[in-house]
């Protein structure tokens, strides 16, 4: 294994700020995205404490005073969410200090998260999402990944800052997710079928969600497949995007499609084991969007913005991969695997700005190298995805 070096994140400036402006700064996301990383290197001077040591957690909950006296601010809390009891204790420390910048906290689970800090920090806490290395933090690290290596090695920091083999982080890391998360989060019994869904999530990606097939083909109820999606959205697994309307209440009751965090765990579990092999799969093009979707969500999420990704299809058939709302206006986003770039591949982007007259800026993104403007259709490479919004790539 390589020695380990420390690649820049581009969401640390909104860290620090946040950390300028709040007593307390939490920073979630999927195990193995960096958090501890980024918050010790943001933050050397700080004390540290990681709550999912079962040492630590039976020293707080014996004495939660006394420890607080031994870890005094400032001072990093590490998965916090395996003792929310905590977040009351430091509401009082805050609210009689007043000053900010006092504790970072990290967590891979958002549900009890959310829970906790809206009981105990509400006001007191900024919220920072930390998704895994994105393909502009990486060129700006110096590594170059072509498409195929893209979709099969993903972004998390231990195959690009520490050399580990993908063939064996994912299963890892899903193990690791299954053993250490899933058993918390909803009382599992099946866990062969649970990670039977999983891979079936896998082949189903960037498609929408179908409660009643994953149900037959996983041989538990519809409502058992719900409520295990929204475990992995918990816990950063997967996230759904919902149809675009200008009726609001329909993006809630309309079918999602869902979309995997981690694109090289999406080649994992559909048993990819190189990227040639990525090339020749018959899901190539789903696993594609995959990737230009976590980016873009990436790439939001790094300047700090709240998602606002959706997807178009109407009666007719017209279809739109993505549709970037920003405020009133609309961004086509088309998303297209091939490596060369043809009219064929933006014609549906076309269609939608002849239908939608308030859009703007329509959008390929494709798996070639060469950009441009082509018929008042911006085309990018996929490397180049979060220039969508506004961020500054450099070319690798």
């Amino acid at each position: 294994m390589e020695e380990s070096r420390y690649i820049e994140r581009k969401i640390s400036k909104y860290v620090l700020r946040a950390a300028s402006m709040y007593p307390v700064v939490t920073i979630c996301g999927p195990r193995q995205s960096g958090k501890t990383t980024l918050a010790r290197h943001l933050f050397p001077d700080y004390g540290y404490a990681s709550m999912e040591n079962p040492y630590t957690r039976q020293a707080f909950e014996a004495d939660a005073l006394g420890f607080l006296a031994e870890h005094p601010a400032p001072c990093i809390f590490d998965e916090v969410q395996n003792t929310p009891e905590l977040l009351s204790y430091l509401q009082g420390i805050v609210d009689e200090s007043g000053q900010n910048g006092m504790y970072i906290l990290s967590g891979s689970r958002q549900m009890e998260l959310q829970a906790s800090i809206t009981q105990s920090l509400a006001g007191r806490n900024a919220v920072v999402d930390l998704l895994p290395l994105s393909l502009q933090e990486l060129a700006e690290a110096g590594v170059s990944l072509s498409r195929d290596e893209a979709m099969f090695l993903g972004g998390l920091p231990r195959i690009h800052a520490m050399g580990q083999d993908a063939l064996m982080a994912y299963p890892d890391y899903l193990r690791t997710y299954v053993e250490r998360d899933v058993r918390r989060l909803v009382n599992v019994q099946k866990l062969r079928e649970f990670e039977i869904f999983i891979r079936l999530l896998a082949a189903r990606v960037g498609q929408l969600v179908n409660y009643a097939s994953l149900a037959n083909d996983v041989g538990v109820s519809a409502p058992t497949i719900r409520e295990w999606i929204s475990v992995l959205e918990a816990s950063y697994i997967v996230f759904t995007l919902h149809p675009y309307y200008k009726n609001y209440g329909k993006r809630l009751v309309k079918t999602p499609k869902i979309y995997f965090t981690e694109t090289g765990l999406v080649s994992s579990l559909l048993g990819i084991r190189s990227p040639e092999q990525v090339r020749q799969h018959p899901l190539v093009g789903n696993i594609f969007e995959n990737l230009v979707v976590s980016e873009l969500m990436k790439a939001q999420r790094n300047q700090g913005m709240q998602p606002n990704l959706f997807f178009f299809r109407d009666s007719s058939g017209l279809e739109v991969d993505l549709i970037m709302e920003e405020g009133l206006v609309p961004h086509p986003i088309e998303i297209k695997s091939a490596q060369t770039y043809s009219p064929a591949l933006y014609a549906n982007l076309q269609k939608f700005v002849a239908l939608e007259p308030a859009a703007a800026d329509p959008t390929l993104v494709y798996g070639g190298e060469k950009m441009g403007t082509l018929q008042g259709v911006r085309v990018l490479s996929f490397a180049q995805t979060a220039r969508i919004v506004g961020a500054e790539v450099i070319d690798c």
